[in-house]
């Protein structure tokens, strides 16, 4: 079956582009409407498109926990995506160290990525260590109150080296690493998350009935059957 599209012949009503702006070193360039606006997206879906932002030191349970909540949600036909640390650095910020300043424009990428989940109607749950509260705290404010759910995986350093998933700490500790969050680098802790799983003590299955409750608490998902 072959879709035919119709030249658009005449000027659509109402402008579909801003006014001319600049950002940063972009000039002269104007913000496109999309047709399909986030609320048509949610109308159709029935449900809210969120951000949810897993923090937590390496270790922590940060991609494992966004993942089975992403299941949870696919599984309910909810449109959902994950951004994990690791998969971004393979493309969109391989270009990035581990220094302060690398991390935040990593975190910086990542706000904007996650913006245009929500505007596309999508619950993005990110993934990232994110260890600066300011950090954060920009890619908060690129959204409404209420679209940023940041997500505080609390399991503490003790545990998270237990664990050592990825042999990382044990790296980091002979000095193989340099600049490892809970080590040689910093991480500030959310002092006052939407949410705080404890995913050093709690089973993966807990956390993941923690998260969905708070989020059909909050209206962004259906209560389940």
């Amino acid at each position: 079956m072959r879709l035919c599209i119709s030249p658009m012949t005449t000027a659509p009503s109402t402008p579909t582009y801003g006014e001319l702006t600049n950002q940063g070193a972009s000039t002269n360039i104007a913000w496109h409407h999309t047709s399909v606006d986030r609320a048509a997206h949610a109308q159709q879906r029935g449900h809210r498109s969120a951000i949810l932002w897993f923090t937590g030191l390496s270790g922590a349970g940060k991609s494992t926990l966004a993942n089975a909540v992403n299941s949870a949600l696919f599984e309910r036909g909810l449109a959902c995506y994950v951004l994990d640390g690791d998969n971004i650095r393979h493309g969109l910020c391989k270009d990035l160290g581990f220094s302060d300043a690398a991390r935040e424009e990593n975190i910086r990428r990542i706000g904007e990525v996650s913006k245009l989940f929500l505007d596309a109607g999508v619950v993005v749950l990110t993934a990232f260590v994110s260890p600066f509260k300011a950090d954060r705290d920009k890619a908060r404010a690129l959204v409404d109150a209420g679209d940023f759910i940041e997500i505080h995986c609390a399991a503490d350093l003790n545990v998270c080296e237990e664990r050592d998933t990825k042999g990382l700490y044990a790296k980091a500790r002979a000095g193989e690493i340099k600049e490892f969050t809970g080590i040689s680098s910093p991480y500030e802790a959310p002092e006052s998350p939407e949410l705080r799983v404890d995913t050093g003590s709690q089973t993966l299955e807990q956390s993941v009935e923690q998260v969905l409750a708070y989020l059909a608490a909050e209206g962004v998902i259906p209560q389940a059957n």
